[in-house]
């Protein structure tokens, strides 16, 4: 399933929101339009309910996401969506759409390539114009790959990936398929120019639009699929390369704690060393947070409390480098009773760590 699939039902997930850490150096902030402390956020689909939005004040939050078919991502719908969450006593973090990222046209240098870059740059101006200061970015050609679902705890099921069935990648409503979704074998160097070409073109107007990039990692790490490299976004080397590239204060990360646990060994560092390098930087603007059954070749997403990882850890580290965007949960597995019991499952434990972590650390409520 495609990632953005599980925002329509609802992804969520909650951290008690507190100020930037006493006890510890914040983050450095160079012209955040946000304030300290990390920004409780639900995942709210692209056209939520009344009482859709009275759950995101059940749950105890204050921002929510919204996210639109490419089709629907117009000025007017940006509008209308940022107007009905203010009015519901809402904050909206960011309005995304499935067009304006894993743009193959971009990321291979296809036909059309140039044209889908300057998309991108207006749809950075709207974002200004409606006045959201955050979207997020990925730059995976062939999309999010997985195989059959499987089941974690309960049985529940949920989404898996198992290298040794090879799967397919689907984004935007194509589905790709080994061996060669292009056609060739691309070069890392070609993948590589085309993000030169395309960051270094959007970064200056962020910065003239005051608008901050987060660039998820590619899911899964795999390090080739169909005929594709994925060395820019799956690995610790690669990110932070990347972010030389872009040399710029409004380009830097959508930390998917669940994707660094895919890729384990793989990424060249794990996730509290990878949260510690660029929460230092100031270079983490959003978070995913879930866990995994186990890092590649196989993993089959779970619980929070039920993966290989011992998700505190992440969560005490973002509260020790000030972390101050938003944490969302990402890619529930299938609860009995609907999508929301899982999003009150997780936000539970998510709120509960958090405390725990800002007490440790020393930060006030």
């Amino acid at each position: 399933m495609e990632r953005r699939n599980f925002g329509k039902s609802f992804i969520g997930a909650a951290l008690a929101a507190g100020a930037t850490p006493a006890a510890v150096k914040a983050a450095p902030t160079v012209n955040r339009p946000w304030g300290p402390g990390i920004k409780v956020t639900l995942q709210a689909g692209a056209n939520p309910s009344d009482d859709d939005l009275r759950f995101v004040h059940q749950l105890g939050l204050k921002y929510v996401n919204f996210h639109l078919d490419a089709k629907d991502a117009t000025l007017e719908n940006f509008q209308r969506l940022k107007s009905k969450a203010e009015s519901a006593g809402l904050k909206v973090w960011n309005i995304g759409h499935m067009g304006n990222r894993n743009m193959e046209e971009v990321t291979l240098n296809l036909p059309g390539r140039d044209k889908r870059i300057e998309e991108y740059k207006q749809y950075l101006k709207n974002m200004n114009k409606v006045g959201i200061r955050y979207v997020t970015y990925a730059h995976m050609a062939n999309g999010i790959w997985s195989t059959d679902r499987e089941t974690t705890r309960g049985p529940a099921p949920a989404r898996a990936f198992n290298m040794a069935k090879g799967g397919k990648g689907f984004w935007g409503g194509k589905t790709y398929e080994l061996p060669l979704t292009h056609g060739r074998v691309y070069s890392e160097q070609e993948i590589w120019d085309n993000w030169a070409y395309f960051i270094k073109q959007v970064a200056p107007v962020a910065e003239a639009e005051n608008v901050f990039i987060g660039c998820h990692p590619d899911d899964p790490p795999v390090p080739m699929l169909g005929g594709i490299p994925r060395c820019i976004f799956g690995t610790f080397e690669g990110h932070k390369k990347a972010l030389e590239i872009a040399n710029s204060p409004n380009v830097g990360l959508c930390f998917c704690v669940g994707t660094w646990l895919e890729g384990g060994e793989l990424m060249g560092a794990d996730a509290v060393t990878a949260i510690k390098h660029f929460g230092a930087q100031g270079k983490i603007f959003k978070v995913h947070f879930r866990n995994m059954s186990a890092s590649l070749p196989h993993f089959v997403e779970t619980f929070v409390d039920n993966g290989y990882y011992d998700m505190y850890r992440a969560m005490k580290a973002l509260v020790e480098v000030g972390f101050d965007g938003s944490l969302i949960g990402d890619h529930f597995p299938e609860m009995i009773g609907g999508p929301k019991v899982a999003v009150a499952y997780t936000m539970a434990w998510l709120r509960a760590m958090a405390q725990r972590a800002e007490s440790e650390v020393g930060v006030k409520a």
